[in-house]
C-alpha cells in the first residue's frame, strides 16, 4: 500500500467517505470481474454467520474506501478488518482467519515468501479480465448473496 495512514479507522474522519457500519469486516471487490465476484460468492457461502460484509468498488461506499487509501480496484481488492486494511495474498489469510475452521489451514502458504505470493496474485489481477471474463454488475451473485451487499 502506500504512504496513506494506516491507523485503524483512519477512514472514519475521511469525509468523502460515506459512514457505514463497520463492526463486521468489509470485503470490497471489483463487482465487475467474474473472478472477482465468483470469489465473494464462495466467501459468502462459507461464511455462513454473515461475519464478512461485502461491498463492489464501482459504488460509492467501495469507490470512497479505495480514493483514501490511493488504491486502484485493478490492482487489488480491500479487506477492512477491525479498520485495518489488507490487501493482496494477505488479505485471503484474514479472509480465512474470520472465516475460521479448516480455513486458517491456508496459513500453511506463508510459508512461501510473500514477494512471490504478491507477484503470483499481481499476475493473476493484471489478467483477470482476459483470462475470466467481465459479467453485468455483480451478475454471478444470487439475489439472495446481493442482499448481503451493503
Amino acid at each position: 500500500m502506500t504512504g496513506v495512514a494506516r491507523t485503524p479507522f483512519s477512514y472514519r474522519s475521511d469525509p468523502s467517505v460515506p459512514p457505514f457500519d463497520d463492526s463486521r469486516p468489509l470485503f470490497i471487490f471489483d463487482g465487475i470481474c467474474v473472478l472477482c465476484s465468483g470469489g465473494v460468492a464462495w466467501i459468502m457461502r462459507h461464511d455462513r454467520h454473515a461475519r464478512i460484509a461485502f461491498t463492489d468498488a464501482q459504488g460509492p461506499l467501495g469507490a470512497a474506501i479505495y480514493r483514501h487509501y490511493e488504491l486502484d480496484f485493478d490492482d487489488t481488492y480491500l479487506f477492512l478488518v477491525d479498520g485495518q486494511p489488507y490487501t493482496l495474498i494477505e488479505g485471503y489469510f484474514e479472509v480465512a482467519r474470520v472465516l475460521g475452521g479448516v480455513w486458517r489451514l491456508s496459513e500453511v502458504f506463508r510459508l512461501v515468501p510473500r514477494p512471490l505470493r504478491d507477484a503470483f496474485y499481481r499476475l493473476v489481477a493484471r489478467n483477470r479480465y482476459r483470462w475470466f471474463g467481465t459479467a453485468g454488475h455483480c451478475a454471478l451473485l444470487t439475489p439472495e448473496q446481493r442482499s448481503r451487499l451493503l
